[in-house]
């Protein structure tokens, strides 16, 4: 091999095998440009020593060589993931030969080039896969980025929605004590408005964290026996009061799961009913538990969920979810939540209104494992 001086940053580095010296240096002369690095190789051993701490853009191997020839490096090129993708060309000086080229075909080969080879034509060649490189590269480059700035945001987010906990609890305590040493009306509907407002807060920031929790993969289940009419029965005794629920219980509810995580499903999916409902119309609940392996849950309302809505409906930060004064973060918790458990979670309309429903295995080793 040739010495070669230290590569420039960005240059394309393109790999040429051939054991004739002269081919080598003339390849060398015709496709070294600025921005391109062209490495040679006299056999296939030296060849796969360059792939080892090059990253190569194509390579153009001679078909005729001796002890390792062409063909065979291509072969053992496929057989390494770190050179199954590079593109191939193989240079020949035979005849054509369809079971030649066949062959070199089904070693991965992109195309075949008889010497003598047209300069042009090499040329055109070699610059579609130095541009189609660096194309991928720059996209490779772009998504590394993209990646460190989510993963920092994230991590901002968690970190400041954790922070704000302490001073939120602050207001809504001084909210309960205003409350209670209110002197008129006036000053109970503040406090009330003030407890109100802290609480949609709280609820945001563990949406927040839940989101956080999810994208850092560190969500975790911590199933226990239970009964899936006690946790939504809990969850709608939460629920601001006068809020029109009816729920119904359909078979055996008890099953194995995270009670605090389907705890925040049903809230997720009530609250989201009681919001966008028609005013005045009940939000129904259904909990079905006849199937001995799995439970079901529904949750309908009188309204409508928008179709253009429905392909995203359980993407996080939807802009509806904007409209009601929340993240958007809410069904995307529910469909991430349920799976954990290993459900499924769905939304449509139906001639009565809106309807959001899960299933889920009734016991936990019929769940994937999550982490």
């Amino acid at each position: 091999m040739n010495a070669l001086p230290p590569p420039l940053a960005g240059d394309v580095p393109v790999l040429v095998v051939d054991d004739v010296p002269q081919n080598l240096m003339a390849m060398r002369a015709l496709l070294q440009r600025p921005g391109v690095r062209v490495l040679t190789a006299a056999s296939g051993a030296e060849a796969l020593e360059l792939l080892l701490e090059h990253d190569v853009a194509l390579a153009l191997l001679d078909v005729q060589m001796p002890e390792m020839d062409g063909m065979a490096l291509a072969e053992l090129m496929r057989g390494t993931q770190r050179t199954r993708e590079v593109p191939i060309i193989f240079l020949t000086a035979s005849p054509t030969d369809p079971k030649r080229s066949f062959r070199g075909y089904e070693a991965g080969a992109v195309d075949f080039l008889h010497k003598p080879i047209e300069s042009k034509v090499i040329l055109s060649k070699v610059g579609v896969f130095v541009e189609l490189y660096q194309q991928r590269r720059q996209l490779q480059e772009r998504n590394e980025a993209l990646e460190r700035l989510l993963k920092l945001n994230e991590t901002m987010m968690a970190v400041l929605t954790h922070d704000l906990r302490t001073p939120l609890s602050a207001i809504t305590l001084s909210a309960e004590v205003l409350k209670l040493r209110a002197a008129d009306d006036v000053q109970r509907q503040s406090a009330d408005r003030i407890r109100s407002s802290s609480r949609r807060m709280a609820r945001m920031i563990e949406q927040l964290l839940d989101f956080s929790r999810i994208r850092s993969g560190v969500l975790t289940l911590r199933p226990q026996p239970g009964s899936l009419a006690a946790v939504c029965d809990a969850v709608v005794g939460e629920m601001q009061p006068g809020a029109a629920i009816e729920v119904e219980a359909i078979g055996d509810l008890q099953g194995s799961f995270d009670a605090d995580r389907m705890a925040q499903v049903f809230s997720n999916l009530i609250g989201n009913a009681l919001q966008h409902g028609s005013q005045g119309a009940p939000v129904r609940v259904v909990l079905d538990g006849r199937d001995a392996g799995r439970l079901r849950a529904s949750v309908s309302n009188a309204g409508r969920l928008p179709e253009v809505m429905l392909p995203r409906l359980f993407d996080p930060f939807r802009p509806e979810g904007q409209h009601g004064g929340g993240l958007g973060l809410g069904l995307y918790i529910v469909d991430h939540f349920v799976r954990a458990h290993g459900g499924t979670v769905e939304g449509g309309n139906t001639a009565e209104g809106a309807l959001l429903r899960f299933e889920m295995p009734r016991r936990p080793a019929e769940c994937p494992a999550s982490g």
